[in-house]
């Protein structure tokens, strides 16, 4: 039975390789979402494929579906190679990251377009002349937030996640999924003032302009993210540092 053609635009999560010649690519794709493809004789001297086919890559993606999981890559054409990007570590580190989050957070084959377009947004401002903030722990954490609220697992910043009280929010806590109240803190953590500003403002602000915080301030709001996706996505992220 002949298989399908899938044209899509895809970011290159993770590629690994496989056999003499081959390589496994982990892609997030703007149409397919999480995609799996093989890209067979890549590895080859004389590839048409080239270098294409590695981390960070934004393709343009002709690929192959028969009765495998895997899909077969059978023509390729860059959209952005972020060469920058892979010129300054900070940036190579925020960027893969990035991809590693994504890899772990989506694993359906429905597009979450909003995800994409996320992705290649801190791609891109990573690839600027000057990452500089962008490449740092305020930047990375804004993306993890915006992530978390692509994926549906935003955690509650306006009330109690527990009573719904505005006010008096002193906690956090991962397994109500939000922020709680001095009455509901039992099994929470302590979460600053100034900690939950960020994140609200983080959620409301443009990636580029992610709000600025001291150290503890972001320790507590990567906690706060990560004990949220822990609970309700199974999901355990790598530190973002």
């Amino acid at each position: 039975m002949p298989g399908t053609t899938v044209k899509t635009e895809a970011i290159v999560l993770r590629s690994i390789r496989y056999g003499e010649a081959d390589r496994i690519l982990h892609l997030y794709s703007s149409a397919r979402g999480r995609v799996n493809a093989i890209a067979k004789g890549v590895r080859k001297p004389r590839s048409r494929f080239g270098g294409r086919l590695e981390p960070f890559f934004r393709l343009d993606l002709v690929l192959h579906e028969g009765r495998s999981d895997l899909l077969t890559v059978t023509n390729v054409a860059t959209v952005e190679g972020y060469p920058r990007l892979r010129a300054s570590a900070p940036a190579l580190n925020a960027g893969a990251r990035a991809c590693d989050a994504v890899l772990r957070l989506f694993d359906s084959s429905e597009a979450n377009r909003p995800a994409y377009n996320l992705l290649c947004r801190y791609l891109a401002i990573l690839d600027e002349p000057e990452p500089g903030r962008a490449a740092g722990l305020e930047t990375a954490l804004s993306f993890r937030l915006k992530l978390a609220l692509a994926a549906g697992f935003s955690p509650e910043l306006g009330a109690c996640a527990q009573c719904g009280e505005l006010d008096h929010l002193t906690g956090f806590s991962g397994a109500a999924g939000g922020v709680v109240c001095a009455a509901c803190e039992a099994g929470s953590f302590p979460l600053s003032e100034s900690a939950h500003r960020f994140m609200v403002d983080a959620l409301a602000k443009p990636l580029a302009e992610a709000p600025e915080a001291v150290e503890l301030d972001l320790r507590q709001v990567e906690r706060a993210v990560g004990e949220t996706l822990e609970h309700h996505a199974h999901v355990q992220l790598r530190s973002a540092a």
